[in-house]
């Protein structure tokens, strides 16, 4: 959903962009730039992480909250903000107007994560929570902007907000000046937007890709068509990402600037937020991964130096848990398997035995000795396991296979 006209709005520009970077001097930080030496392995090129999960309230939202807040009116200002968003803009935004000494209201769904309301409000927000998805958030703060004279910050549709993000891209060129690809995730464009207006101007030989979730991938249909398209019912882990519309600002200039759009799924998108944890030993929540998930999944495609966007780090802990037993189950180091028994003494060691020959780790166990379907003297047996690889979880299927066992799944 957008709210505003695109024709109405002044372009972004470098000067912009630059304006917000002075701005920004003191408030957001110049985050880090970390080398990944297994992607530049497998890429055959240098390959860095700009770390924006590493920014304040942890994502790179602080950039463009605050340029958009700090340009309004006294007037306005007096009237404070408000704002609609599931974690990073509310989070965002509730600091922004802290720092600014402006009000803000931002209204969340009811079943957002517990730890990103509370910051929400740690950081001097009033929090009100309404309706079950994002589109019904969105309207309850265009309503109370409406009631009240708030001004409504919206989370990427907006030429203040695209230039704050686009800080993200001057920071690129000054810490990698030798790079020749930026791989950056999509949701409604702002952090794209922004980056490729302040890249493009001043190094039109640097390629951008754009990263969207399988999922909830209206970019690639709505560059097509030649305007915004929505996709109806966007799914994806990656909530930061999860946009069913591009906004209009940013849609000109990822039309314009962009290379490129790809998809990712959602394994993939699980075995990229694993290796940032595992090997970059950075915390990454799905849609920051989203440009490692690109890298993994076409790795020779990209000219380097790369440099890739972890655009945030706010993931709740329930969220990471699955999505790292995703992770590993993608890559063949968690198995769930199914198997019937005899339901007798020592058979439960026995089937343990069988595992432990062929090295898997065993989680979890669970019984199952009432279903109808099995036979009196039967019992059937869930595990869960730590495994190696792919190769493995064939094997330790060939042992429990020859051992006798009747593997159901």
């Amino acid at each position: 959903m957008s709210y505003s006209t695109a024709d109405s709005l002044p372009p972004v520009t470098l000067d912009d962009v630059r304006g917000a970077q002075k701005m920004l001097t003191g408030v957001a930080r110049v985050t880090a730039m970390e080398g990944s030496r297994h992607l530049s392995q497998l890429v055959g090129a240098p390959v860095h992480f700009k770390c924006e999960n590493l920014q304040r309230t942890g994502s790179f939202k602080l950039r463009g909250a605050y340029v958009r807040i700090a340009g309004l009116l006294p007037e306005e200002r007096a009237a404070g903000v408000v704002a609609a968003s599931a974690g990073n803009h509310a989070q965002g935004v509730a600091l922004a107007s802290s720092l600014l000494g402006v009000g803000s209201t931002v209204f969340m769904p009811k079943g957002a994560p517990l730890p990103k309301i509370s910051a929400t409000r740690d950081y001097g927000a009033e929090v009100r929570l309404h309706g079950q998805v994002v589109d019904e958030t969105l309207a309850a703060a265009q309503e109370y902007a409406a009631e009240t004279g708030a001004v409504f910050i919206h989370p990427f549709d907006h030429p203040d907000i695209i230039a704050g993000q686009g800080t993200v891209g001057l920071e690129i060129l000054e810490q990698c000046p030798e790079v020749r690809t930026i791989v950056v995730g999509i949701g409604g464009g702002g952090l794209a937007a922004g980056i490729a207006m302040a890249v493009k101007s001043l190094r039109p030989d640097v390629r951008i890709v754009g990263v969207q979730a399988e999922g909830a991938a209206a970019y690639p249909p709505s560059l097509a068509a030649g305007h915004p398209v929505a996709v109806d019912n966007p799914a994806t882990m990656a909530d930061g990402i999860k946009v069913g519309r591009p906004g209009d600002v940013p849609f000109r200039i990822i039309g314009d600037l962009v290379d490129e759009v790809r998809t990712v799924t959602e394994d993939e998108l699980a075995t990229a937020l694993l290796l940032c944890l595992e090997r970059a030993k950075l915390v990454v929540e799905p849609a920051g991964a989203s440009p490692v998930a690109a890298l993994l999944s076409d790795p020779g495609s990209f000219e380097g130096p790369v440099v890739s966007v972890l655009s945030g780090g706010n993931v709740d802990p329930v969220l990471l848990q699955g999505v790292l037993r995703h992770g590993m189950a993608a890559q063949g180091r968690y198995l769930a398997v199914r198997l019937r028994l005899t339901d007798r003494p020592g058979a439960l060691a026995t089937l343990l035995g069988v595992l432990s020959a062929v090295d898997a780790n065993v989680l979890d166990v669970s019984h199952v000795r009432t279903d109808p379907r099995l036979g009196l003297t039967e019992a059937e047996v869930e595990l869960h396991l730590e495994t190696k690889g792919r190769a493995h979880c064939v094997e330790v299927g060939r042992a429990l296979r020859e051992a006798g066992y009747t593997v159901i799944g």
